[in-house]
């Protein structure tokens, strides 16, 4: 389904019944990484799969940043009126939602954060290099993005006081460092760093995702 938002036009696919999830990907991807975790979360449910603006059958890609991103996500939520959905995001997807709760306070029930980082040094210094050796070999405006954002604060991030899941991998390209100091500046959230796991191999069709979500759900 197709939905107009902010000039642009965004893809969305929904399936299952139940209270609203919304499921973003990372840089690059589609809503078809969560392929698996859907088919799971139907069930009990709805589940509202997110291509970004620039991404998959988006438009919009001209106009890149996560705080426009963001205000995508803002305005998805009050013309479909959902209801205080739960949002998940993978990555990229992960700072769309830290700044949409941020910046719009009580749009969500709940977050659940997988590999994400409030600024460029929350990288490690590898992928740093190897993004930015890809932004000067193809000058991909999504890679660049990633370079120049996002810029949060430890003082934004405290003004999130819904539970946030805080996720990543025991071997992400997110500085572990990083990934702890995100989890300690929102007061209501979970910490969970994954044994083994790299920064999506839990996450992009695997059905770990479900698992994680399930249980914190729960709570």
């Amino acid at each position: 389904m197709y939905i107009e938002v902010n000039g642009v036009r965004l893809f969305y696919k929904v399936s299952g019944k139940g209270p609203a999830i919304i499921l973003v990907h990372g840089n690059g991807e589609d809503h078809r990484i969560f392929h698996e975790t859907a088919k799971l979360l139907e069930q009990d449910y709805t589940v509202y799969a997110l291509d970004s603006r620039g991404h998959g059958k988006s438009s919009g890609g001209d106009v890149l940043g996560y705080d426009i991103m963001a205000d995508d996500v803002a305005e998805l939520i009050r013309d479909l009126k959902l209801e205080r959905p739960v949002y998940c995001g993978f990555s990229d997807g992960g700072i769309i939602g830290l700044l949409a709760a941020i910046k719009y306070a009580g749009i969500f029930s709940k977050l659940v954060i997988c590999g994400a980082n409030t600024d460029p040094r929350g990288i490690k210094g590898f992928w740093l290099l190897l993004f930015t050796l890809m932004e000067k070999l193809h000058s991909d405006p999504k890679t660049s993005m990633m370079l120049k954002e996002p810029h949060i604060t430890g003082e934004q991030l405290s003004r999130i006081s819904i539970p946030v899941l805080v996720l990543a991998g025991e071997k992400d390209l997110i500085r572990e460092n990083h990934t702890r100091y995100l989890a300690s500046k929102i007061k209501n959230s979970y910490l969970r760093i994954l044994p083994g796991e790299r920064h999506g191999t839990y996450i992009v069709h695997s059905r770990k995702l479900y698992h994680f979500i399930k249980k914190f759900l729960k709570k």
